[in-house]
C-alpha cells in the first residue's frame, strides 16, 4: 500500500511539477515571452485544441461545399440535378409512350385498319346482366313519348342524346352524288364523293391539322382532329391548302378535289370519319347531295 501511495504522489508531482517556457532573442538573450506550464496543463490544452479541431472540420464537412472534396461524399447540387432529370425522364417516357400511341391511331386511320381486340369488353360485365324475362318490358306513357321525339330528330346530328358528348354541327366537305358509300364488311370506311376536278375541300368542322402529307396509296391527305376526340379523314386531294399544326373553321377550305395515290380512280373525295379510333358512316351526320 505505501508503495501504490507513493507512486501517486510521485505521478501526481510530475503532472503538477512547473516547468518554464522561454522566449529569448538569439543575439542579445533577452527574455521575450516566458510561460509557466506544467504537464497537466500542456495535456489539458493540446485536448481542448484537438477536439476544437475535431468540431471545426466537422462543421466544414456539414455546412460547407468542402465536404464535396471529400472521397464519399456526393454534391447535394448534383443530388438536385440528378433527381430533376429522373423526373424529367419520366415525364418524357410518358409523353413518349402517349406520342406513340397517338400515332398509332393517326396510322389506323390512314391505312384504314382497325385492329381487332382479344378481349370482348360486353364479357367483363355478363355476371351484372339481369334477364329480361324478368323484367317488365311494356313500354310506360312517357318512355312512347321520347321515342317519338327521337324518331322526329334531325338525323344528321351528330350525337344521339344518350351519349355525354357534345353536339356538334358538321359540313359536307363537297356536294356531290356518292359513289362508294360505308361498308364496314368490305373495310371501305368511308365514303367516295365524286366531283368535278380542283372543287374546294372544306372542312366539316372546327379542328386542328393533325397530318397533311402525300401518301403513296391515298396521294394528298389531311386529317383533321375535332373535340370530343372525332377525327376526318380527306383523301385522294389534288392540293393541300393547310399544313400541320394549323387551326381551322368549319367550311373552311383545306384542299382541292384530286385523282391522286394508287388507289383512286377518278376525281372524287374519300371522305372518313373516325369517333375516338372507331370508324362510322359519315351518311349518317352529313348530306352530301
Amino acid at each position: 500500500m505505501a508503495k501504490k501511495r507513493k507512486k501517486r504522489k510521485e505521478i501526481k508531482r510530475k503532472l503538477l511539477h512547473k516547468y518554464r517556457l522561454v522566449i529569448l532573442n538569439e543575439s542579445t538573450f533577452e527574455e521575450k515571452i516566458s510561460f509557466k506550464l506544467s504537464r497537466l496543463n500542456v495535456f489539458v490544452t493540446g485536448s481542448l485544441l484537438m477536439i476544437a479541431l475535431i468540431g471545426l472540420t466537422i462543421l466544414l464537412i456539414a455546412f460547407t461545399p468542402l465536404r464535396e472534396y471529400i472521397p464519399g461524399y456526393s454534391s447535394t447540387r448534383l443530388k438536385k440535378q440528378a433527381t430533376e432529370l429522373t423526373y424529367k425522364t419520366d415525364s418524357l417516357v410518358r409523353t413518349l409512350n402517349y406520342t406513340n400511341k397517338y400515332l398509332d391511331n393517326i396510322r389506323m386511320v390512314l391505312k384504314g385498319d382497325i385492329e381487332n381486340n382479344e378481349v370482348n369488353r360486353d364479357s367483363l360485365f355478363q355476371q351484372f346482366k339481369i334477364d329480361p324475362a324478368s323484367i317488365d318490358l311494356t313500354p310506360t306513357r312517357q318512355d312512347s313519348i321520347l321515342r317519338a321525339e327521337v324518331a322526329l330528330e334531325d338525323k344528321y346530328n351528330l350525337f344521339e342524346r344518350n351519349t355525354d358528348k357534345k353536339s356538334m354541327v358538321l359540313f359536307p366537305p363537297i356536294t356531290g352524288s356518292v359513289t362508294m358509300a360505308f361498308d364496314a364488311e368490305q373495310k371501305h370506311y368511308a365514303v367516295d364523293v365524286v366531283a368535278p376536278m380542283d372543287t374546294p375541300v372544306k372542312a366539316a368542322a372546327n379542328g386542328t391539322v393533325i397530318f397533311s402529307e402525300w401518301t403513296a396509296e391515298t396521294g394528298y391527305v389531311i386529317i383533321l382532329e375535332h373535340e370530343d376526340g372525332l377525327l376526318t379523314v380527306y383523301k385522294h386531294n389534288g392540293s393541300l391548302a393547310k399544313s400541320q399544326g394549323d387551326v381551322v373553321r368549319g367550311g373552311e377550305v383545306i384542299a382541292s378535289v384530286g385523282n391522286t395515290g394508287e388507289f383512286s380512280t377518278g376525281p372524287h373525295l374519300h371522305f372518313e370519319l373516325w369517333d375516338n379510333g372507331n370508324p362510322i358512316n359519315p351518311l349518317d351526320f352529313i348530306d352530301f347531295n
